[in-house]
């Protein structure tokens, strides 16, 4: 069995615990985008980039407060250290953190990034805000709410914003963020998507019919 199957194997029982939003679904659907990315960008490591997709979120904050698990698991795999600290390396690029990213200095952190972010736009964005949201018992909508766009990680983190601020606050960002071609050209395809949605929603709400 290869470190790509190892891995996949380790991790989804992992991610099957966590809220729809960061299920194990979302981990085959950020392969995909990364594998759309890769027909394009031919010079990145797929293992790196397969790896890290497998693993980005195993021991995301958000859902438990160490990294022992993406530890644990880089231990199991036959790896090179080189190996497993470019996977770590590509790993913590990836977070959007309140805008307080961190540099991609690679081709495979700015594959792994935008084949994330891909998955928080369009309609299975859309989908995941309100799957997030729900978990955490948030509002759908707040009009009072201010929407903030200078903040510290642990002021994006702490704050439990209503899921139509959160569009404003990340979603609608990062269509500009985006490092490849690849991914501008389908982020902008479902970031028009998410502002159509968003356009509906005031409608309906407001009792535009």
């Amino acid at each position: 069995m290869n470190n790509i199957e190892t891995c996949r194997q380790l991790v989804e029982g992992i991610y099957n615990q966590f809220d729809a939003s960061h299920d194990f679904q979302h981990i085959q659907r950020v392969l995909m985008n990364a594998r759309a990315i890769m027909e394009v960008e031919k010079d990145a490591d797929h293992e790196i980039v397969e790896l890290a997709v497998l693993l980005h979120d195993v021991s995301d904050p958000k859902y438990t407060t160490d990294k022992e698990n993406e530890q644990t698991i880089l231990a199991q795999l036959d790896l090179t250290d080189a190996s497993k600290l470019h996977i770590q390396n590509v790993i913590e690029s990836v977070s959007f953190s309140g805008g307080n990213e961190k540099e991609t200095t690679s081709i495979e952190a700015k594959i792994v990034q935008d084949a994330d972010r891909l998955d928080a736009l369009g309609a299975v964005g859309i989908a995941r805000t309100f799957a997030f949201g729900g978990a955490k018992g948030r509002a759908l909508y707040d009009d009072a709410e201010e929407v903030r766009m200078d903040m510290s990680v642990d002021e994006y983190r702490s704050k439990s914003t209503a899921s139509v601020t959160h569009f404003y606050e990340k979603l609608f960002l990062l269509k500009d963020l985006m490092k490849t071609e690849k991914g501008k050209q389908l982020a902008q395809q479902r970031h028009e998507f998410m502002e159509q949605f968003i356009q509906q929603l005031k409608a309906e709400r407001d009792g535009i019919l």
